[in-house]
């Protein structure tokens, strides 16, 4: 029989709140952290809102030199990191590793360059310049900070990659590859091209003049989405290493699944045959009913195809108990964190476990006709939950289901 899998480290970074306890505060009162974009003039352009992390000091977590070498979306891996780890001795660096995953990776520091070379002529760039921008660089100085030797691994899933992360590292240990694994998302994708070209594919909410109305999952109004930024860091063990090391135990992970939709770029598969497959899998390979399932958090990113194909897919995984399962998506509350939110979303469902409470689906007054669901909207339910499944779904058909059960 494998081992089984536990959570035993949690760090955030994100629109509301620096740090899990904070992030966790702001989720269950409602709280909204997108408003006006602040760290570059937005005149120009048709988006000027987003879920900006507010507060941070890159020099609270890390030396100068390695503020310098690292581009801000690692900074907020290399914090989240820090925070997870913080009452954690690793026992054997060789058995201890990493995954993660970011959508986009270093597209800040490649824009800011060019901008630098574009309009000043300026073409003397920071010898860092690579290291900053690289997709393993942020894996890479997480691991150096923590002394991980083990598996090291990064992945680019879109808007799925940190919870494929969790997932990759949840199979290494399963593999009997490593005792103790970090799983990171981070992103931070707040440019003006980025802006633009998400903008003229349609993706974004344009409600510049209701910044903290303009992330609505499941409402009729909804239009788009709202870009986000930030990190999710979880600590997994094998059960006897934890137990081994008298470790805090916050959750098992019982299942990972993963399944491309086949479809299309962008668009979601109008009959949600990947997601479907992703969480029915999910379900069998943790050996449970889907009558098991206490609550979902949604991948809903308040896009008006994606929150309708999603409310469908439950609905076949999961038939008639479907009504009877509360399921919230954060993300009008932090908008969307791309490779950070599979991770956060998830510590989410750690805590609702936890706590009892589920965080509530803000912004939610007219009900899309087609999205009829539980989805808690505007005030966190009291609710005792055993078992809870977060699902992130990205472009290219990108499908990755996780669920978690209280331990005993």
């Amino acid at each position: 029989m494998s081992e089984r899998i536990v959570i035993t480290g949690m760090g955030a970074v994100t629109p509301i709140g620096i740090g899990v306890d904070g992030y966790w505060s702001a989720l269950i009162s409602g709280k909204c952290g997108i408003g006006p974009i602040t760290r570059f003039d937005t005149d120009d352009l048709p988006v000027k809102i987003a879920g900006e992390v507010s507060g941070f000091h890159p020099e609270d977590y890390m030396t100068k030199k390695r503020i310098s070498q690292a581009d801000i979306f690692t900074q907020f891996a290399l914090a989240a990191a820090r925070e997870a780890l913080e009452d954690i001795t690793i026992i054997n660096p060789n058995r201890s590793g990493i995954v993660m995953g970011s959508a986009v990776g270093g597209i800040r520091t490649v824009t800011q360059a060019q901008q630098q070379i574009s309009s000043a002529g300026n073409h003397r760039v920071t010898p860092y310049f690579m290291l900053r921008i690289l997709g393993n660089v942020g894996a890479a100085q997480v691991a150096i900070v923590h002394g991980l030797k083990g598996p090291a691994l990064s992945v680019n899933t879109a808007c799925s990659a940190g919870a494929d992360a969790t997932g990759l590292a949840f199979e290494k240990l399963k593999a009997g590859e490593a005792d103790l694994m970090v799983a990171v998302g981070a992103d931070s994708i707040l440019c003006p091209l980025v802006i633009e070209g998400l903008h003229s594919g349609r993706a974004l909410s344009t409600k510049n003049n209701q910044p903290k109305k303009a992330s609505r999952p499941f409402d009729r109004d909804r239009d788009g989405f709202v870009i986000g930024e930030g990190a999710g860091v979880l600590v997994l063990e094998t059960l006897s290493h934890a137990q081994k090391r008298g470790a805090e135990i916050h959750a098992e992970l019982l299942s990972y699944a993963n399944t491309g939709s086949g479809y299309h770029i962008t668009a979601p598969d109008p009959d949600g045959k990947g997601e479907i497959r992703c969480m029915t899998k999910a379900l069998k390979k943790a050996h449970i009913a889907a009558n098991d399932i206490d609550y979902i958090n949604a991948h809903a990113t308040s896009t008006p195809i994606g929150d309708r194909i999603e409310t469908k897919s439950v609905k076949t995984v999961f038939g008639e108990c479907s009504n009877q399962i509360p399921m919230s998506s954060t993300k009008g509350a932090t908008g969307h964190l791309l490779g950070a939110s599979g991770i956060t979303e998830l510590i989410t469902c750690i805590h609702v476990i936890k706590n009892g409470m589920i965080p509530p689906t803000i912004n939610l007054h007219r009900n899309d006709p087609q999205c009829d669901l539980d989805y808690v909207p505007h005030k966190a339910r009291k609710m005792d939950v055993e078992t809870a499944m977060s699902n992130s779904f990205g472009f290219g058909g990108q499908n990755a289901s996780l669920i978690v059960r209280r331990f005993d």
